[in-house]
């Protein structure tokens, strides 16, 4: 089961009782006062773990409250500090307090973490209130009680390029043939539900592929399910748009094209800018060039056409990809460096013709030559 989003309560622990004692040893019977601190609370930690793919692990539990500390003892002895709890959740975890609505951290990178309930410091003994004037005090502080608030966790896939299109345009097979991804594949639509992730191998390198759900007219509205499927978008360098030459619904794929254009382009955080590599899919199917033909003279820009069946056009798609996600991450690199945002060109995006093609040795069958 695939979870992008869930609440929680947490607790931080209570922080331990400081002792009220007093010294007594042989031929001392009124020793001082040698009360010891109480041990801090437990804090409760949320941290990003490479090895978790989503949030179904926390969905059993709602609650996390942190140990208290161990009250201090007599002979200064102070009270054990206690362990922490450490929720573990996938990379692209955007943590935020529910109440208030604001973002806590955005766990982008592997190891990041946040403290949401800390835990509540150990109160001090009675040796720290002896005085001049109060030479046996017997004051002594319980804990701090430990921060507590309701959180909710939302998870944004991170990959570095996502398949998007209408459903049942081909996008979990295009990732199961260029990946060892195994997504589900049905010839009908929504079978996606959830994000699935794959990693495409070039040589020594490669990058991480989402094949994305469907998304349909009114998404950026949140028409269906279109606010939990275009959210996972954000976080993708470069988009493989898929248009099915012959919908089942006899629909114009052009027409198609625009309006998953059109979802992007409105969504809460424009998503139309981002680089895009357009693909009429099925290319085994009679007259699917002439669609990649109409849409490209459409567009004004080059059109590929791929079919995940015979392996067609594979390595062109790949090879697109990979040396665009090279050049954005070399200007990202620049970018950084001069400390100013990356402008794309031709309103936002990369034109897919500016980049050449590479092999990819890792698809089988190559059953088409790169073009120049």
């Amino acid at each position: 089961m695939f979870v992008d989003r869930v609440e929680l309560f947490v607790k931080g622990g209570d922080g331990g009782r400081g002792a009220s004692s007093f010294r007594r040893e042989k031929f001392i019977p009124l020793g001082g006062p040698d009360g010891g601190d109480g041990g801090n609370g437990g804090s409760v930690i949320v941290r990003a773990d490479p090895n978790a793919d989503n949030l179904a692990g926390l969905t059993m539990k709602k609650h996390w409250k942190a140990r208290s500390g161990e009250a201090g003892g007599g002979a200064k002895c102070a009270g054990k500090n206690a362990e922490g709890i450490v929720l573990l959740v996938p990379p692209g975890t955007i943590v935020r307090d529910r109440e208030r609505g604001h973002v806590l951290k955005d766990l982008v990178q592997p190891g990041d973490e946040v403290i949401v309930a800390k835990g509540g410091r150990g109160g001090r003994g009675n040796v720290h209130f002896k005085s001049s004037t109060n030479r046996a005090p017997r004051e002594y502080e319980p804990g701090e009680e430990g921060e507590e608030r309701w959180i909710s966790l939302e998870l944004k896939v991170i990959a570095d390029a996502g398949l998007v299109g209408f459903p049942n345009a081909g996008k979990s097979t295009l990732l199961s043939r260029v990946s060892r991804a195994t997504p589900e594949i049905a010839s009908y639509p929504f079978t996606t539900k959830s994000p699935n992730l794959g990693i495409v191998t070039i040589g020594d390198n490669g990058f991480v592929l989402a094949d994305l759900p469907g998304l349909i007219e009114g998404a950026a509205q949140g028409v269906g399910l279109g606010h939990e499927f275009l959210r996972h978008v954000e976080r993708t360098r470069v988009l493989i748009h898929l248009v099915e030459p012959f919908p089942s619904d006899g629909a114009d794929p052009v027409k198609n094209y625009h309006s998953i254009r059109k979802e992007l382009r409105e969504y809460a955080i424009p998503l139309d800018g981002k680089p895009e590599v357009v693909c009429v899919s099925k290319a085994e199917l009679t007259g699917a060039n002439e669609v990649r033909d109409q849409l490209a003279a459409d567009l004004g820009r080059e059109v590929l056409l791929i079919s995940a069946v015979t392996g067609e056009g594979l390595q062109l798609v790949v090879g697109r990809v990979a040396q665009m996600l090279d050049t954005i991450k070399r200007e990202e690199a620049e970018a950084a460096a001069r400390k100013k945002p990356i402008e794309f060109s031709t309103e936002g995006a990369i034109r897919t013709s500016d980049f050449q093609t590479t092999s990819v040795a890792s698809i089988t069958p190559p059953s088409d030559e790169a073009k120049p």
